[in-house]
């Protein structure tokens, strides 16, 4: 920790891509959060895999460089949000299971060539884990310093 105006400041090395071998712990971690959430009298978690944050670093084809089976693909791309999602709805319940993507966003440089190929194949695979909501940020927001609106829509008619 580093003190700057009386202030404690985390150190934080640069990012860098996960190794292989790192990924199920950290699956494992989201799941052990999952569970202490509930154990604290939570009635439920939403999984946050949107706004450019790590798993919407994975399932962006912008940012997820990898070349192993969590790269390249859409299937490969969403597979860790898949394995938290599958890892939280066993440890807890689906019904107590929410999850928020953004596909369509591009917060933090983290985009995707086919938002809404993304979107729908999300919508789809979350169909079998019987999760109690995907909630998915619309595409025509903007954000700070943005200055064009998307015409696109993930409304029902796609399917989610």
């Amino acid at each position: 920790m580093e003190l700057i105006d009386r202030i404690e400041v985390a150190d934080f090395t640069p990012p860098r891509r996960l190794r292989i071998e790192e990924i199920p712990q950290i699956v494992n971690d989201f799941r052990l959060a999952a569970r202490n959430a509930i154990e604290a009298g939570f009635d439920g978690v939403e999984i946050h895999g949107a706004h450019g944050y790590l798993i919407d670093q994975f399932m962006k084809d912008q940012v997820n460089d990898q070349t192993d089976q969590y790269g390249g693909s859409l299937e490969n791309r969403c597979r860790f949000a898949l394995e938290i999602v599958e890892a939280i709805s066993n440890e807890i319940g689906a019904d107590r299971v929410g999850i928020r993507l953004s596909p369509f966003a591009n917060y933090m440089q983290s985009e995707d060539s086919n938002p809404e190929a993304l979107g729908l194949y999300m919508a789809k695979s979350l169909n079998k884990y019987e999760i109690l909501y995907c909630h998915m940020v619309e595409p025509r927001m903007k954000t700070v310093g943005e200055k064009s609106e998307s015409s696109q829509s993930c409304g029902n008619e796609k399917g989610f």
